[in-house]
């Protein structure tokens, strides 16, 4: 008669399915904590799947918004850095009309109204950091001031002649199904400024004008100068109220520019729970695997070595 081992082939094909199961899950936590991530295919995350490819493509979106209201902010920060300067020119414009009136002498108003057209001009003929016209209006490589000098708003109609921007104005959508108008045009700004200008050179070249030689105002002059103080009052004001309505724009982003941080880490916070390993808990459970594999192998190896003949008495005793 033969004499069998205590193991059984059932029995250790048991054992062999328990090794091969623990070497799997032990590849499985490895790879996890090197990679960092619970799986490297969405099929990994089983019923979680959906909500983390969901969860993605929000935040890539909200990315989108975040580099575009970025850049609105940016440029909504410079209008209301060049509307201050616009407002204040205005005022020096309505200070150099009423010194002229009041102290009966225009002799260096048309140096100062020329001075004045100039820095209006070249605020409203400014440039982006992409190179683009500020306040082209759509037209982003044109100018949009055309005349390059007060004398050269005489021969216009209106001052609405001397702008060559488009209508277009910009919008960014800082959220899905928001959008903030933010850009201004150049005659939207200033044509009233520009006006006001105009006004003041068409006088100076008419008849009743000159007043680089009226260190004594004309009755004529002194009653066109007086209602020009209105004008550019008028003018002021109308600056003004831009910048503010600039303003109110610049706030609206900077509130999205909040929520968009917020909806950020909220994003990353949702597919981390999803996606990242615990490094903690992987780290604990791998020293668990690789103890369960330890004994089974163990196991497995005395099973192959037992037989009947360990548990026979020793003849003789």
């Amino acid at each position: 008669m033969s004499i069998d081992r205590v193991a059984t082939s059932a029995q250790t094909s048991f054992f062999l399915s328990r090794l091969q199961d623990a070497g799997s899950a032990i590849d499985t936590l490895q790879e996890q904590i090197a990679s960092g991530k619970k799986s490297n295919t969405y099929a990994g995350f089983g019923d979680k799947a959906q909500i983390l490819t969901a969860t993605i493509s929000a935040s890539a979106r909200n990315d989108a918004y975040t580099n575009a209201t970025k850049f609105a902010v940016t440029q909504t920060d410079l209008q209301d850095t060049q509307l201050t300067s616009l407002s204040s020119l205005s005022a020096s414009l309505k200070k150099a009309v009423s010194d002229a009136v009041s102290n009966n002498d225009a002799t260096t108003l048309m140096t100062q109204a020329q001075s004045i057209f100039d820095q209006a001009a070249a605020i409203l003929n400014s440039k982006d950091a992409n190179g683009d016209y500020i306040y082209a209006g759509g037209k982003t490589d044109v100018a949009p001031v055309t005349v390059g000098t007060l004398a050269g708003m005489v021969p216009l109609a209106s001052a609405s002649g001397a702008f060559a921007n488009g209508n277009l104005t910009k919008s960014v959508q800082v959220a899905d199904g928001v959008n903030v108008d933010y850009s201004l045009t150049a005659s939207g700004v200033a044509t009233g400024l520009m006006q006001a200008l105009q006004d003041i050179a068409k006088f100076d070249a008419g008849p009743s004008g000159n007043f680089n030689a009226a260190n004594s105002l004309s009755a004529a002059q002194n009653t066109f100068l007086t209602n020009a103080i209105s004008q550019v009052t008028t003018v002021s004001t109308n600056l003004n109220a831009t910048a503010a309505a600039n303003g109110y724009v610049s706030n609206r982003l900077t509130d999205a520019q909040t929520q968009q941080a917020s909806m950020t880490t909220l994003f990353k916070r949702f597919t981390s729970d999803i996606q990242d390993t615990n490094m903690a808990e992987a780290a604990t459970q791998l020293s668990l695997d690789q103890t369960q594999l330890q004994a089974a192998l163990q196991v497995t190896a005395q099973l192959h070595k037992l037989s009947l003949l360990n548990y026979l008495p020793v003849s003789g005793q």
